[in-house]
């Protein structure tokens, strides 16, 4: 099966503390017919009141203030994150957790949550394999993608995406939401719903 309509972009965020407006990294992964076809990956200023870099989440991405110093602010960096998934749906491991940075971030900072669709990667591994565990590691080495750097935005994006295409095949279908409807987990809606003029 050649999953020609297998069009989605892979995303995850790291965060400088518990926050959800404290983005600090983005990883981007645009698949097109079922293939990797771009990547994009970004260091993001937290705003004030959300930028403080805690021990516990430097450890884990390793990422500190000093190094987002002078990158684009969430505000900034939005328009070229939606540019990038162009319409596509969002396809995240643990969706909750990434579209809900989107969500604060937009709150905090005062832009409009852009509209998209998306599916939870993690979900889909819950009904697709059968695993002790389901952490993006696990669920990417059920999915043939291995050896990758956890914690990297860009990577996990990545093997996000990987999951999704391999699950893809597994249940015989060739979008996102059909794949959702397979494994019967609901897929999410990010923004305002904007009524028809």
């Amino acid at each position: 099966m050649g999953l020609v309509a297998l069009d989605f972009t892979a995303i995850d965020f790291e965060t400088a503390n518990s926050s959800g407006a404290s983005a600090c990294s983005v990883g981007l992964v645009k698949v097109r017919g079922g293939r990797v076809v771009d990547r994009a990956y970004w260091l993001i200023q937290p705003p004030a009141g959300h930028d403080e870099f805690l021990e516990w989440n430097i450890r884990i991405h390793g990422i500190h203030a000093a190094d987002v110093y002078g990158a684009a602010t969430w505000a900034q960096q939005l328009p070229d994150l939606v540019a990038f998934a162009d319409g596509d749906a969002f396809v995240a491991h643990n969706a909750g957790f990434d579209m809900g940075v989107i969500r604060r971030a937009c709150e905090v900072t005062g832009v409009d949550v852009p509209v998209a669709e998306y599916v939870c990667s993690l979900q889909v591994a819950r009904k697709t394999y059968h695993l002790d565990s389901y952490r993006l590691p696990s669920a990417a080495m059920a999915a043939g993608f291995e050896d990758f750097e956890h914690h990297n935005a860009a990577a996990d994006a990545e093997a996000c995406a990987a999951i999704m295409v391999h699950a893809a095949r597994r249940h015989g279908v060739d979008d996102v939401i059909a794949l959702a409807r397979a494994c019967a987990i609901k897929v999410g809606r990010l923004g305002a719903v904007r009524a028809a003029a």
